[in-house]
């Protein structure tokens, strides 16, 4: 395992990602039932913007430097930017929040955190941040492993949050198996998966399994900083969204469409839904390969 998200900590993904991933936890605190995150791929608790790793690559100049600089972001911006500030409270950039620090930041008294690490010194220092705090646990483990064992959670509503750092040969294809897996296990949650663009064939060939039928109520959403031809740089990334709190979609296109002003993005934002919810009655077993029925916004989420 060789991916380290220091080096890219704050980039112009980070940005849209993380915006996406507190719109979605701040939708889901408007209600008062408690509710469950699942971050499965949590990395760092902060990560230092003006250390080696981060000062390297300079990624963070062209994504969170930019962003944080604005004072005309949209209310939709807010959960994600009040969070950035909340960990720089001099104005100055420096620390930039992971998943686990935004989402938390966004939890009431009630609601719980499970924070999944596959490397092992990353989740210690993730336990060593969050010791003691209320409602928050910390695992080492493989992330798609967690989509099976954590889930459902006993609040049986909440989101799960898949962002892996696409090392594997066969990590789209791990996505939506782990999609799958989850919704078997927890219809009423809502899931958010992420994934890279660079050209195409991946990113197409995965939104075509997810669009067999077999999942219900997606919605897509992708940024491209440039257009998805070249193979050797991310020219953008993708979000995949299941049972997404109604009016979502269009938060996140005030959320994005700002962004892409921002940051520059040539490429453009494209949110559409990608498979509508299904007719009822029929929620099916995944043995017949027939399909998995999401829940309405009616439901828990």
């Amino acid at each position: 395992m060789n991916y380290r998200h220091a080096f890219h900590a704050g980039n112009f993904a980070d940005v849209v990602k993380h915006a996406a991933l507190c719109l979605l936890v701040a939708r889901l605190a408007e209600k008062p039932k408690p509710f469950f995150v699942l971050d499965t791929h949590a990395g760092l608790g902060e990560y230092d913007l003006l250390a080696d790793p981060a000062m390297r690559t300079g990624e963070w100049t062209h994504g969170i430097a930019r962003v944080f600089a604005r004072s005309d972001a949209p209310a939709e911006m807010a959960p994600y930017l009040d969070a950035v500030r909340a960990l720089n409270p001099d104005g100055t950039l420096r620390w930039y929040p992971g998943s686990p620090r935004l989402v938390r930041g966004l939890l009431r008294p009630g609601d719980r955190l499970l924070a999944n690490e596959l490397h092992e010194e990353d989740a210690q220092t993730l336990a060593r941040t969050f010791a003691r705090e209320p409602g928050i646990e910390i695992r080492a483990g493989d992330g798609y492993v967690a989509v099976k064992a954590a889930l459902p959670p006993r609040e049986r509503r909440g989101l799960v949050f898949i962002d892996p750092p696409f090392e594997r040969k066969d990590e789209f294809a791990a996505l939506a198996r782990a999609l799958r897996q989850g919704l078997r296990r927890f219809a009423t949650g809502v899931f958010a998966a992420w994934y890279p663009v660079k050209d195409r064939p991946g990113p197409d060939a995965f939104l075509g399994e997810i669009a067999d039928g077999r999942i219900a109520r997606v919605s897509l959403a992708e940024f491209l900083m440039h257009p998805a031809d070249d193979p050797r740089r991310l020219s953008g990334c993708g979000l995949v969204f299941v049972n997404a709190p109604f009016g979502f979609e269009t938060a996140l296109q005030a959320a994005w469409g700002w962004c892409a002003q921002t940051l520059g993005a040539a490429g453009g934002v494209r949110i559409e839904t990608l498979v509508p919810e299904m007719p009822r009655p029929e929620t099916k077993t995944a043995r017949t390969g027939s399909p998995i029925r999401a829940v309405t916004d009616s439901g828990e989420a």
